[in-house]
């Protein structure tokens, strides 16, 4: 087929084990790295129907064809109805939601007056699993109402819900800002709540679930003040420590689901590490063009397939990309789609229905698609990068292969010190156990904003316990004025709503619109506050859907970035200044050659210039100012210091070069022990730290007040230096690269050298 055509119809599509077969064979023809591993197909395992389950139901299930659950179903089904809390653990497209919809459904059609919430990561999560649920609930011929309830629902509807509502499905910043708050309009509801439902549980980690597991303290406690105690059901298909997590989520055990029952189709897995096209500086090919090649064809086999990209800015660039090796006939709809944040809602919807129905052969997303949502079969997933975490990674691999079919599943790595260490050691993927996910509920900015939210929503007695150092807290609110003390009870005494002024997601509540200019202004996206420096300052080329915009005028007081469409042959990329600022020093543990610190840090974030890439060759062909504010941010941060005796020999150019590529490789390979994306780690490096007087390498969590990675990292402080010093070792480069100690610009480069000397010599 001409290399400009689109793909096969899919009735004549090619089967995808068939296009995997001839995949793997071309790249391992060619002067490539790549590793493919075959997951072999497992059939199902049944188990009888819990004897509680509603008759009605089950008959109803099984004209569906759904006459016995999966063990896992089962197992968890029972649990569930015992009135003992579940996590169930099992791969996507395992039947998980039917492991909440039966308890739910059964307990309601006994009791009519029973009430369940349903809490998603994400709207478009809550939507998709509302149709299921009507679906069923219609054939079942019952008077259930099941609504959703969020910030789309119209206000003349959400008396309905909250009246009528049997079941109630919703997101954790709903329940925060406007059910919880609102309790007493909600007394049905949480007078008969029997259960609550947190799907995607791997989602809740890091500030999110920190956030979240108090927003649950919060809904317990107003449970409590209406007399019910709900059974909690949770369903991860990713997640090392799901118990734990659950636990730290609820304030209290659940029991375990994990021996999935559910058939596997087989899966093939390749890791394709792109080929080496400059060795002297140890740059490969680009993988964002790498990826397109494998997805463009895919897509010209009449593989339905996803690409997942690292950025909003990378989903873009691959989605131009592919379109332009794609291209269309004319008059033929566009069949290639971009999905990410930042996209308006009604763009979203369109999209899934487009890959539900087959319309849209392909799709790059940003891990917005990572979630369970409904998109139809996959045939193939390709990722564009190592995204971070296992969990990511299996999650991205499982949105192909969906209906038990075989699949086929890409990981094309890039340069990165991470990516490089996982194509070195492909087993990593395969052998080595789930990441952690790690919460700290009890961080005190955290804490202290949901005890103000709880506050208002019903008074403190004295005594009573919402987390660490609860007591404390309330005193020091007192003499704040923002709460009064009248005898035992602690009431809320400000005309602030707190909830409004708290974002579970972001550092700040603020979203910037951006506003296509022209006869007729238009919305066309959003962007969070921490993204804006780097996306939408004035001179920026924000591509949204794959067409290109340049920003005006970004309006930093009233939050709107102006926007006029162009055709330029480059994108933007912001440059970040950093300073750190030491504030105190809570640990502290000494090695031979230097000494490893954890504690509280202040930095300041400044956007000084952009570049001007230029698409495909990735070439710098200018550059710009940017006039933005600063931003503050006060975490915590774990840091290396090396000694005189450690850097004796290098010249203080070396010593930066050293220092900077140390950064670099502890920065990427940290999420290997913390469950966390790159981006909520950051890196500093210091010639002299005016803290310690050393020359210091700071890891730091990227959150306001710390989530507990910098202290994980600390307890993890000699795994994290083998690892450094393992992919130094490990790298065929000569004076360093992108794969160890980052990018080089130019040859005999001291970094790496430098690198492995500071390292080698702080020993344990």
């Amino acid at each position: 087929m001409a290399e400009s055509a689109y793909p096969v119809p899919a009735s004549r599509a090619m089967p995808p084990a068939v296009a995997a077969e001839a995949l793997v064979a071309d790249l391992r023809a060619r002067p490539t790295e790549t590793s493919v591993r075959r997951l072999e197909e497992v059939p199902a395992r049944f188990a009888a129907w819990p004897g509680n389950v509603h008759p009605d139901l089950r008959a109803e299930l099984a004209r569906r064809g759904i006459d016995r659950p999966y063990t896992h179903q089962a197992r968890a089904i029972e649990h569930a109805l015992a009135g003992r809390n579940v996590v169930v653990v099992t791969p996507t497209a395992s039947g998980k939601t039917l492991c909440y919809n039966v308890p739910v459904l059964s307990t309601i059609l006994r009791d009519r007056s029973a009430r369940a919430l349903y809490l998603f990561p994400t709207k478009a999560l809550a939507q998709d699993q509302l149709d299921e649920l009507h679906t069923l609930v219609t054939s079942l011929g019952a008077d259930i109402g099941a609504f959703t309830y969020d910030g789309d629902t119209p206000a003349d509807a959400r008396r309905a819900v909250r009246t009528a509502g049997h079941v109630v499905l919703t997101n954790p910043d709903m329940l925060h800002t406007a059910i919880l708050p609102h309790h007493t309009k909600w007394v049905q509801l949480f007078e008969s709540l029997e259960f609550v439902v947190l799907d995607e549980l791997h989602t809740y980690r890091g500030v999110f679930g920190s956030h979240v597991a108090n927003v649950i303290r919060r809904l317990r406690r107003v449970c409590q003040f209406y007399g019910s105690d709900p059974t909690f059901i949770l369903c991860s298909a990713t997640i090392g420590n799901p118990a734990e997590l659950a636990a730290a989520l609820l304030g209290d055990s659940a029991e375990l689901v994990d021996d999935n029952g559910a058939p596997q189709g087989e899966r093939i897995v390749v890791v394709h590490n792109p080929p080496v096209v400059n060795r002297e500086l140890g740059i490969r090919q680009s993988s964002l063009k790498s990826a397109r090649d494998i997805a463009a064809r895919l897509i010209r086999a009449g593989v339905q397939t996803i690409v997942f990209a690292p950025s909003r800015v990378r989903v873009e660039l691959m989605l131009t990309y592919l379109r332009d090796s794609l291209k269309s006939k004319p008059g033929e709809p566009e069949r290639i789609a971009g999905y990410r944040g930042g996209y308006l809602p009604l763009e979203r919807r369109s999209i899934e229905k487009g890959l539900r129905d087959g319309a849209v052969r392909g799709v790059v997303a940003t891990n917005a698609l990572e979630l369970g949502i409904d998109i139809g079969g996959m045939g193939a997933s390709v990722v564009v990068g190592y995204p971070g975490t296992l969990a990511s990674l299996w999650q991205q691999f499982g949105r192909a292969g969906r209906r038990h079919e075989g699949s086929l599943s890409v990981l094309v790595t890039s340069s990165n010190p991470l990516d490089q260490y996982v194509a070195a050691n492909p087993g990593f993927i395969f052998d080595r156990s789930i990441e952690k996910a790690l919460i700290d509920p009890d961080n005190v900015f955290v804490l202290a904003n949901h005890l103000k939210c709880a506050a208002f929503e019903l008074p403190f007695v004295a005594g009573e316990v919402f987390g660490a150092h609860t007591a404390a807290m309330l005193e020091l609110l007192a003499e704040e004025g923002v709460i009064q003390r009248s005898g035992d009870r602690y009431y809320w005494m400000t005309e602030a709503y707190p909830a409004e002024q708290v974002s579970l997601r972001t550092a700040s509540t603020d979203n910037f619109v951006i506003i296509e200019q022209g006869a007729q202004p238009r919305v066309i996206g959003e962007c969070d506050r921490p993204s804006a420096p780097l996306l939408i300052h004035e001179d920026a080329i924000y591509i949204h859907r794959g067409l290109q915009y340049q920003v005006e005028w970004l309006d930093w007081d009233d939050k709107k970035a102006y926007v006029t469409p162009v055709s330029v042959d480059y994108y933007t990329d912001a440059q970040l200044a950093v300073e750190l600022k030491v504030l105190d020093s809570f640990r502290a543990a000494d090695s031979p050659g230097g000494r490893h610190e954890m504690g509280e840090v202040a930095l300041t974030f400044l956007a000084t210039i952009f570049k001007k890439v230029k698409l495909n060759t990735h070439e710098n062909v200018g550059w710009g100012k940017i006039a933005i504010p600063e931003e503050t941010l006060h975490t915590t941060s774990y840091w290396l210091n090396f000694e005189d005796s450690t850097t004796k020999g290098l010249n203080r150019d070396e010593l930066a070069a050293g220092l900077a590529g140390v950064a670099h490789l502890a920065r990427n390979l940290a999420p290997v022990f913390c469950m966390c994306d790159s981006r909520d780690i950051g890196s500093e490096a210091q010639l002299r730290s005016p803290f310690t007087q050393q020359p210091t390498v700071f890891l730091y969590d990227n959150v306001p007040g710390g989530v507990g990675l910098a202290e994980k990292l600390f307890d993890l402080r000699h795994d994290l230096v083998d690892a450094c010093l393992a992919v130094l070792a490990s790298c065929d480069c000569q004076d360093g690269c992108p794969g160890c100690v980052g990018p080089q610009v130019e040859a005999k480069s001291p970094a790496k050298r430098a690198a492995r000397q500071l390292l080698d010599r702080l020993g344990r």
